[in-house]
């Protein structure tokens, strides 16, 4: 069986506020047995059913999500092999990330962006809050505290469409604990 995780956005933010069983609750109502959560910011992690399409899924959890939350849980889904590449991914140099007072991001795409919404994305980044993007990812180095940020993340919504973002600490972490890496 494949192994997933579903990157879902805006979980546990303002009054919304669902605990990590009973996200695993949910996942097994909408036919995804045995999810495990890592923390409690929306990463799930499970095991699709033999023979499920891979672009069914997205659409399978977010419709699920709805009707048991009631309300709209946007879905990034990513492969264990995906989540091992991301976690593997080195966008800026070692030294750059080393001396920043932020965390790197990663903003978790719908998909790869087009030439065109790349460079719109890629035109937002400064020497304090360098971006870029590989595959279905864009890599940010916040100079500090994201909210500290001047980067305009509507802009390049705008540019690139509907987003997640988690630390590539995150990530990596997710990784080493559910894929082994």
């Amino acid at each position: 069986m494949p192994r997933y995780v579903a990157f879902l956005r805006g979980m546990n933010l303002g009054g919304r506020r669902v605990s990590n069983k009973d996200l695993c609750a949910a996942f097994d109502e909408i036919g995804l047995p045995d999810a495990s959560t890592f923390r409690a910011s929306g990463n799930v992690v499970f095991d699709a059913p033999a023979g499920a399409r891979r672009a069914d899924i997205p659409r399978q959890i977010e419709a699920g999500l709805r009707e048991l939350l009631g309300y709209e849980v946007p879905v990034f889904l990513r492969s264990a092999a995906e989540t091992q590449a991301i976690a593997a991914v080195e966008p800026f140099p070692a030294a750059k990330v080393k001396a920043s007072k932020g965390k790197l991001q990663v903003v978790l795409l719908t998909a790869k962006p087009k030439a065109k919404a790349r460079e719109e994305a890629l035109a937002h980044a400064t020497d304090t809050d360098p971006l870029e993007i590989e595959g279905s990812e864009l890599y940010w180095l916040p100079s500090g505290g994201t909210q500290q940020s001047d980067l305009d993340m509507k802009a390049i919504e705008l540019a690139v469409g509907l987003n997640t973002i988690r630390t590539q600490g995150t990530i990596e972490q997710m990784a080493g604990k559910f894929f082994g890496a």
